[in-house]
């Protein structure tokens, strides 16, 4: 039972690393666009790369959170705030330009929260 934890807490800190670089790159390329092809990096700009990096944070999300629920803690909390993250992150585009920062740093605070509830809670599982 402790490798699985340690495994689950392996995806967890992915997850996290994963919605926290996303996050960097979203409010700080709008400054790099210039220097990207420069340097052979132009695909970091591009809308599908996004989509790619956001679509393995939400898959690693749930893997993390539906084995953590399935296994230890039975709360479908973590799973809920990360789904809304998620919908908030991709849909943000959606609502301008000025809130564009905003939403990129609530979408992923929720992925970032959901990941470190279901840390604390499979950790607080008592009948494990």
């Amino acid at each position: 039972m402790q490798s699985d934890l340690n495994q689950n807490n392996r995806l967890d800190k992915m997850g996290i690393t994963v919605a926290t670089v996303c996050a960097i790159h979203c409010v700080f390329l709008p400054l790099l666009i210039p220097v990207l092809p420069l340097i052979g990096l132009s695909f970091i700009g591009e809308h599908v790369f996004e989509d790619i990096v956001l679509a393995i944070s939400m898959v690693a999300g749930f893997i993390a959170l539906y084995t953590g629920y399935q296994r230890y803690h039975k709360r479908l909390y973590p799973l809920y705030c990360l789904a809304l993250g998620g919908f908030i992150y991709s849909f943000k585009d959606s609502f301008g330009e000025g809130l564009h920062p905003y939403l990129i740093g609530v979408g992923a605070g929720l992925i970032v929260f959901a990941h470190i509830m279901n840390v604390k809670l499979c950790r607080s599982c008592k009948s494990c």
